[in-house]
């Protein structure tokens, strides 16, 4: 990250509401992408409670713009954890989305909007049918772009057990995605 983003962060820290929003928009895309895949459709919620608690402790964050993506990474993941604990003692009924759905007009264009959302949508859900290290090391590391030791802080795990989680990872998904039955935009056809 940029010394630009040090400064925002360091804003952010301070009460400015502009740069809390604007470091919010760059994390939560793959924040939320990290968090489909350890919670699936829980994501959202879970990502919520993970800002909850980002934008009461930022004041207390110590670290440059690579630190705070690590640390926002592992409070995501310490609510995911407790989601899946939560779920597993209370499985809970599912609620069909057109009970609560709203028709808002997206400010995106609608066609761009859903060959990106194919691509990254079918690329989530193959990464998540890997092992669950493996997914969450290729997540962190090529999806938030953390190095391996700080991926390995949010994961409790050494540096290079999760490099070797990330390689497998990718090697694996690299092997599925060349195969006839792989989504098409993950074989880069359209």
């Amino acid at each position: 990250m940029a010394v630009e983003d040090d400064e925002l962060v360091q804003a952010a820290q301070r009460g400015d509401e502009a740069a809390f929003r604007a470091v919010y928009r760059a994390q939560q895309p793959t924040l939320l992408r990290y968090l489909t895949v350890l919670v699936g459709g829980d994501a959202e919620d879970v990502a919520s409670e993970a800002w909850l608690q980002i934008a009461r402790d930022l004041p207390k964050f110590r670290g440059d713009a690579d630190g705070f993506r690590g640390w926002a990474a592992t409070i995501a993941r310490h609510r995911a954890m407790d989601h899946l604990r939560r779920t597993r003692r209370r499985p809970v009924a599912a609620v069909p989305v057109e009970l609560v759905a709203i028709d808002l007009p997206d400010p995106q264009d609608t066609a761009e909007r859903a060959l990106e959302t194919i691509g990254t949508d079918a690329a989530v859900a193959l990464i998540a049918t890997l092992p669950r290290d493996q997914a969450e090391a290729v997540m962190l590391r090529a999806v938030l772009g953390l190095d391996a030791e700080s991926a390995g802080k949010v994961l409790g795990k050494r540096a290079g057990a999760v490099r070797t989680a990330a390689y497998r990872g990718l090697r694996t998904l690299a092997q599925r995605a060349v195969t006839p039955d792989a989504p098409a935009a993950l074989r880069g056809v359209r």
